[in-house]
């Protein structure tokens, strides 16, 4: 378990969804769409294409079999790193065990833990999330994301969406502990593999500032989106 466990203020915000879509609720009663919000509203159309094709070959009923499963373990493995990360010892449910020993090693070169599972803001671009860590990774402050996968992703390329989520969440922790000293500007994402070790994505300066670019982008396109929904 981290020896280091030193937790920024948690930020009060409560979850919901409206006409499908998550938003944040701040105790102010400010409401901002999440990240997963924006990007799939502004998902491009070669992503959707997939997706669709995908739900016709294993038909609807499977295909979300297959999305529950994956949402379940995707839960119980964050609640299981979540409690390790805050010094808790529990046991580790039986389904989600080979996520588990596929993820712990690298958990391992984490410390100074300063945020877990945190809701965040982004007043001036207008955005939302919770971040899943924030912390050292083999001495580094790193904004950490975890993930369950059945096989591995081989390359950034096959993370599709994650980089954006990555930058986005980076950005909003920045913003929201500016006051803090908070200054993020490398980030982790691991891809826990049953019965495999787990996949660990490094992401430097100049990725994070690239996806980064993209990840406004997609925050304009979402606010043209919006506009044109109430200017109809």
């Amino acid at each position: 378990m981290p020896s280091n466990i030193d937790l920024l203020p948690a930020i009060s915000a409560k979850s919901i969804r409206l006409e499908g879509k998550q938003f944040f609720v701040d105790d102010k009663g400010d409401r901002l769409p999440s990240v997963t919000t924006i990007l799939n509203a502004t998902k491009p159309q070669e992503q959707r294409e997939r997706l669709f094709n995908w739900r016709q070959r294993v038909g609807t009923e499977e295909a979300n079999k297959i999305a529950g499963s994956a949402s379940r373990r995707g839960t119980q493995t964050h609640k299981q790193i979540q409690r390790y990360l805050l010094g808790k010892d529990t046991i580790c449910p039986e389904n989600s065990i080979s996520y588990w020993e596929s993820i712990k090693p690298v958990l391992q070169d984490i410390d100074t833990v300063r945020l877990v599972e945190g809701s965040i803001f982004h007043y001036d671009l207008g955005y939302s999330g919770k971040v899943d860590c924030v912390a050292s990774y083999q001495h580094t402050p790193v904004l950490c994301e975890w993930k369950t996968a059945d096989k591995p992703k081989g390359s950034i390329e096959r993370l599709y969406e994650y980089p954006l989520q990555i930058a986005a969440y980076l950005g909003a922790v920045n913003h929201t502990y500016q006051d803090y000293g908070i200054k993020l500007d490398h980030a982790l994402l691991v891809v826990a593999i049953p019965d495999t070790p787990a996949e660990v994505f490094c992401f430097e300066p100049p990725q994070i500032q690239h996806y980064w670019q993209q990840w406004i982008e997609r925050v304009e396109a979402y606010q043209k989106l919006q506009k044109l929904k109430f200017d109809w």
